[in-house]
């Protein structure tokens, strides 16, 4: 875990935004990874930056916490910043005790820390762990502990770069589930980077969508999966279907394709799943992904109907009223 600590005197009254990066870029040796960035982060809320790999998520998230330098632009921070990332490295001691660490660095008097480190660790649900050795922990167990020692400094900004990566599906789901609840206690305000578009739904206020180094979009979740600004942020957050259709684009999502429905297609592609299957059907003006709860094979005709969610774009990539 990394720090920032600010010049004596901390916060001033009325500030709203915790942290604020203004036309931020940085560099990766020639190549430049985040370009001119805008970005501020409000008390009491939890921000995701979601996007491909390479988009520039991680390098942002350093940067706004101080661990690389901005090649122009600037990050005003407010109060103190902690950064909880990738790699989870605990020290050869108990659990508990790698959470002490973390508040004996941050200045935290000894006589609290044992305290902070176990309300950190009952945030988590990891203070069954408390006295077992760091070196003996499974990796979901790791990742509970090492955004525990993230909440228990309770920073005015908390930023955690893809606390999730690396986990199966069930101890990914419950970790999220958890780490959800004790973000919003632990720190004024917190930006998290993440892969998974579910996780960025699970966490946050708002998601900003970033590719090629840029904030190609940001909202509310449901808004923004509602009205993308572009068909490239639009595939990105799962518009998988694509017609052309009344001299326009209509993008769909599978939730918003209904089966059974009054159009017929031929399906091209069948993926099983634990309740039913996910077909890719061919209509005569392109192609939609459906759900259907019994079995469908390549080369089936089967109907299908738009529901809510589909969205409409102009030939140009402009979106049209919805």
């Amino acid at each position: 875990m990394a720090a920032v600590r600010q010049p004596a005197g901390g916060p001033g009254e009325g500030v709203v935004s915790l942290v604020e990066a203004r036309a931020v870029a940085v560099r990766r040796g020639r190549r430049e990874v985040v370009c001119d960035v805008d970005l501020a982060v409000e008390r009491g809320e939890v921000v995701a930056l979601l996007g491909p790999n390479g988009a520039g998520k991680s390098t942002l998230l350093e940067a706004l916490g101080g661990i690389v330098p901005v090649a122009r632009g600037d990050v005003e921070r407010s109060g103190r910043t902690a950064t909880v990332l990738q790699t989870p490295g605990l020290a050869r001691r108990s659990v508990r005790a790698n959470v002490e660490l973390a508040l004996a660095w941050w200045g935290v008097p000894r006589a609290q820390r044992r305290r902070r480190a176990m309300q950190a660790l009952e945030r988590m649900r990891a203070e069954h762990l408390a006295r077992r050795p760091a070196a003996a922990l499974s990796g979901g167990e790791r990742r509970r502990v090492h955004v525990a020692r993230g909440i228990a400094v309770e920073p005015d900004v908390l930023l955690l770069d893809e606390p999730f990566a690396g986990l199966d599906g069930e101890t990914h789901q419950a970790l999220v589930e958890d780490t959800s609840s004790a973000l919003r206690e632990a720190a004024g305000a917190v930006v998290v980077v993440v892969h998974d578009r579910a996780d960025a739904w699970a966490l946050a206020d708002r998601v900003v969508v970033m590719m090629r180094g840029v904030v190609a979009a940001q909202g509310a979740p449901r808004e923004l999966l509602a009205a993308p600004p572009s068909e490239e942020v639009a595939r990105f957050l799962g518009y998988d279907g694509r017609l052309e259709r009344d001299g326009g684009v209509l993008l769909t999502r599978p939730a918003g394709v209904v089966a059974d429905g009054p159009e017929q297609g031929t399906v091209t592609r069948v993926i099983g799943q634990e309740d039913g299957v996910l077909a890719e059907v061919r209509l005569p003006d392109g192609t939609v992904r459906c759900r259907f709860p019994r079995p469908v094979a390549v080369g089936d005709t089967v109907g299908v109907g738009l529901g809510e969610g589909v969205i409409r774009f102009g030939h140009g990539g402009v979106p049209e009223d919805r």
